[in-house]
C-alpha cells in the first residue's frame, strides 16, 4: 500500500536544484552483464580493505581503485576529522546494476581518483545491514521517487543524507547525468557551500524519521478491510504470465508473499 510521504519544506530542495536538477534512475535499456574477474587476475591488483571482508558482495569490490571502507567507526571517524562527505554504496551480490556500475565506475581509475579525493567511500551488503538499507532507501525515494540498487547516498559527518540516487551511467543518458558530474558538483557545493549542505541534509534526515514514525502508526491501525484491499490491490497487479508484480524490472518483495 502507498502512504502519503512529510512535506519537505521548500529550503529542502535547493541543494538538489543546486546539482543541477540530478535525478538518479534506472535505464530501460539491457546492457551485458560485465565479464567475470579471474581469480589470477584479481590477485594481481591492489587489494583495498573490502579483502577482509566475509561478505562475498564486498569481496567483489576489494580489488576496485576506489578506497572502500566496510560499514564502521574507522570510515566514520576519518569522515568526522577530515570533515569530509561520506560516499555510501549499498547493493548485493545477486543485482546485475551493482556488477553494471562498478565495471563502468568503480572500476575506472579517474572516477576512482575522483572518489578518494573528496569523499570518504563506503561500501555495505545489504543482506548483512538491511536496517542501513532501509534508512536510506527510505531518502532517496523522498528526493527521486523511486528507489533501488545499486543505492548510491550522499552522507554528513554525522551521516545525515543530502543527495543520492540509483545507477549512475558513466556518461550521461537516459536522462541521468554521468557519475562524473555528479562527484564534481557535490564536491564543489560542499566546499563551497557546506552550510546549506547541513541545514538540507537536517531537513531530509527529519523527514525520514517523520515518515518512520507514520509507518509506525499506519501499521498499528491496520483492519480487516485495509487487508482486503492490499490483497485485491495485489491480485491486480500479479503477472499470471511471468510470475511476480509488476512490470520489469522485478525485485524479490518477502514481505507481499509474508502478506499473501
Amino acid at each position: 500500500m502507498k502512504t502519503q510521504s512529510p512535506h519537505i519544506s521548500f529550503q529542502a530542495w535547493v541543494i538538489w536544484a543546486a546539482l543541477l536538477g540530478l535525478t538518479a534512475c534506472l535505464p530501460d535499456g539491457a546492457e551485458k552483464e560485465p565479464a567475470m574477474k579471474s581469480h589470477d587476475a584479481k590477485e594481481e591488483k591492489h587489494l583495498n580493505r573490502l579483502a577482509e571482508a566475509a561478505s562475498p558482495y564486498l569481496l567483489q569490490h576489494a580489488d576496485n581503485p576506489v578506497d572502500w571502507y566496510p560499514w564502521g567507526e574507522e570510515a566514520l571517524k576519518r569522515a568526522r576529522v577530515e570533515n569530509k562527505p561520506i560516499f555510501l554504496s549499498i547493493g548485493y551480490s545477486a543485482c546485475h546494476w551493482c556488477h553494471v556500475m562498478e565495471h563502468e565506475s568503480f572500476e575506472d581509475p579517474e572516477t576512482a581518483r575522483i572518489l578518494n579525493a573528496h569523499f570518504v567511500c563506503i561500501k555495505v551488503d545489504r543482506e548483512e545491514r538491511p536496517d542501513l538499507d532501509a534508512i536510506y532507501m527510505s531518502a532517496v525515494q523522498m528526493l527521486t521517487g523511486s528507489g533501488g540498487w545499486p543505492l548510491n547516498v550522499f552522507l554528513t559527518p554525522k551521516l545525515e543524507p543530502f543527495y543520492g540516487g540509483t545507477y549512475f551511467p558513466p556518461v550521461g543518458r537516459f536522462g541521468a547525468p554521468s557519475f562524473q558530474s555528479v562527484l564534481q558538483e557535490i564536491a564543489q557545493l560542499w566546499e563551497k557551500d557546506p552550510g546549506q549542505v547541513l541545514k538540507s541534509a537536517r531537513q531530509l534526515t527529519e523527514a525520514v524519521k517523520s515518515n518512520a514514525a507514520f509507518r509506525v502508526e499506519g501499521e498499528a491501525d491496520m483492519t480487516s478491510a485495509s487487508l482486503q484491499r492490499a490483497v485485491r490491490n495485489l491480485d491486480q497487479d500479479f503477472d499470471e504470465v511471468w510470475g511476480g508484480f509488476g512490470g520489469a524490472p522485478k525485485f524479490p518483495t518477502p514481505a507481499t508473499l509474508r502478506l499473501l
